[in-house]
């Protein structure tokens, strides 16, 4: 298990981790993301964003990042960073497969990314990502499983992905949408020759969405990393937009919003990894911040009371623009 390497990591933010999505590509659903970014989102303008964000992120002691291939350009910006960098050594590389991006590097396409978790689709990324990032991978995830998904059924994609494990890349896989728990149960009973294939999670989880918890609970007993995505729900739980019980909480710590948000999700024992989505140095700053805040349980408890109902919770997500 890559995360393994990590546990020598004494910095306070070893358990936090960078993920690319808000910065790979032009166009994302992030709150704010319009004033985060400058207007003109050329490439370099967002490559140069990104080696920022992995220096600062990489200085203050977070040692996993992750990416996707339909985050845009993120393995390739990531990719980039390693090399220019090769003492970088003791950090732990994701992605994830599944999804293609299709935007053609606009804002305001009519389609982002398309889904497909088939077999020939695995085959071709998992190609892209080699090119880009070779032996430098450690985790390579089915990008939003869903109950439904043919990757949990499809016995041909799971002898391939048991393959690559032998080789020495980590399998795992990413969950999406209101019937999480129930993606993650029917991945944890997915094996090859009587083993488990995977070996990670990552789902998310944050203060308005907790429906997953208990299942990510049972996956970390299991023996699986558990890393959790969108801990500030697009930032609807950051700054003017955040609930008011989160804001008085914030208020009592002396920090922001977001570092609040986060730190609610470090209380969690199952938690392995948690990710910031930062796009800019000050949001990753404030985020890390997270590593500080000791909530007691009264507060604890008045953020708890923030979850949603989860349906309700993926029909407003599905709603944000992409900006």
């Amino acid at each position: 298990m890559p995360f393994a390497r990590l546990a020598h990591v004494t910095t306070p933010t070893r358990r936090l981790g960078l993920g690319l999505a808000a910065v790979g590509r032009p166009g994302y659903i992030n709150l704010g993301r319009d004033r985060d970014l400058p207007a003109d989102r050329t490439v370099d303008a967002l490559r140069a964003r990104t080696h920022e964000l992995l220096d600062a992120a990489y200085a203050q002691g977070v040692r996993y990042l992750d990416a996707a291939r339909s985050y845009g350009r993120s393995e390739e910006f990531l990719a980039d960073w390693l090399r220019a960098r090769p003492d970088v050594d003791d950090v732990v590389i994701g992605s994830k497969w599944g999804y293609t991006y299709t935007a053609g590097w606009r804002t305001d396409a009519e389609r982002h990314e398309v889904k497909d978790h088939g077999l020939a689709t695995y085959e071709r990324q998992r190609a892209e990502s080699a090119a880009l990032l070779g032996d430098r991978l450690d985790l390579y995830q089915i990008h939003s499983v869903t109950p439904d998904s043919p990757a949990l059924t499809d016995k041909d994609l799971h002898a391939r992905l048991a393959e690559a494990a032998a080789q020495g890349v980590t399998v795992g896989f990413s969950t999406s949408g209101p019937a999480q728990a129930d993606a993650v149960r029917a991945a944890l009973a997915v094996t090859v020759d009587g083993a488990p294939l995977f070996r990670t999670v990552q789902s998310t989880y944050n203060a308005l969405e907790t429906s997953a918890g208990p299942a990510l609970a049972e996956a970390h007993d299991a023996g699986l990393t558990v890393i959790v995505k969108e801990g500030m729900a697009n930032g609807r739980l950051a700054g003017p937009d955040a609930p008011g019980a989160l804001r008085a909480v914030a208020r009592e710590t002396g920090l922001g919003c977001d570092a609040v948000a986060l730190a609610l999700i470090l209380r969690r024992p199952w938690a392995g990894v948690v990710l910031s989505g930062a796009a800019t140095l000050d949001q990753l700053a404030s985020n890390l911040h997270a590593a500080a805040v000791d909530l007691d349980d009264d507060q604890a408890a008045r953020l708890d009371a923030l979850a949603e109902e989860p349906r309700a919770y993926w029909e407003r997500r599905g709603q944000l623009p992409w900006h």
